[in-house]
């Protein structure tokens, strides 16, 4: 079964692979990728170990860029937009595009200022409208329940299940389109981790949600649609469903089946 066959026209196109190649230096970790990511659906990356799955997401901000010697070829469209032309803001493409990652990297400020952090640095500074978007995105992470009494007090006193969803409010707090998850859930206990999929699957009524991840139950749990990376390839992509029970490719069925990764 072809996703570009069976689910074009269906759902609008966020983001959209042409041929992307993304090098390191020399080094080239993705080759040749074409797929496209739908609006308001989640979408899993998976793949064993450095075949690319965390490269392929920070393509889609540029974060890569900042620590690193990177070259890209082909196009990566947002909104039918390349964002590697070189008239792309890149401030504001990380506001478009937010991003959460493996581990919970709250800032060493209050609860409050993590959330804040990013619409100040957006002009927002009106107290009052701080105040409404912290309320706002930490209600909107399950979190404000549990913050609004402590919200200046500093965000390390939170546990990790909750400094994860502090993060994941702090993405949102700057109104982003597109939400990129590199293993949201690998440092969580269960009981954390349920938490954050049961986020998922509410905020994908509002943003597209990209998540990389190593756990292939969680995969077929939160995601419409699932692609399949080995060796910086795009194996196969299709609906979450059809890559569990009907893999087209037989090293698809060995990886989801466990006999090897």
């Amino acid at each position: 079964m072809d996703v570009e066959n069976s689910i074009k026209g269906q759902q609008k196109v966020k983001i959209k692979l042409e041929e992307l190649a993304f090098y390191y230096g020399d080094c080239k970790v993705l080759d040749g990728i074409s797929m496209e990511f739908f609006e308001n659906n989640v979408t899993a990356i998976i793949g064993p170990s450095g075949c690319g799955k965390s490269t392929l997401v920070k393509s889609i901000n540029r974060i890569s860029e900042i620590t690193n010697d990177v070259r890209v070829d082909g196009k990566l469209l947002l909104d039918n937009k390349n964002i590697y032309d070189r008239d792309v803001d890149l401030a504001d493409l990380r506001r478009r595009v937010g991003m959460v990652f493996q581990r919970p990297n709250p800032f060493p400020k209050s609860i409050y200022d993590n959330v804040a952090f990013g619409p100040r640095l957006c002009g927002k500074n009106n107290s009052k409208s701080l105040d409404e978007i912290v309320e706002y995105s930490l209600t909107r992470c399950a979190l404000w329940n549990e913050a609004k009494d402590r919200l200046h007090q500093s965000a390390m006193g939170l546990s990790g299940g909750q400094q994860q969803r502090l993060c994941i409010a702090r993405a949102l707090a700057v109104d982003p389109e597109v939400l990129l998850m590199d293993e949201p859930c690998s440092a969580l206990d269960p009981t954390a981790t349920a938490r954050i999929e049961e986020l998922i699957e509410d905020l994908k009524r509002y943003y597209t949600i990209i998540i990389v991840t190593h756990n292939m139950q969680q995969a077929a749990r939160v995601s419409n649609y699932t692609g399949f990376l080995l060796n910086g390839e795009l194996i196969e992509y299709n609906i979450t469903t059809e890559i569990f029970t009907n893999p087209d490719k037989k090293v698809t069925e060995d990886y989801i089946t466990g006999r090897f990764g």
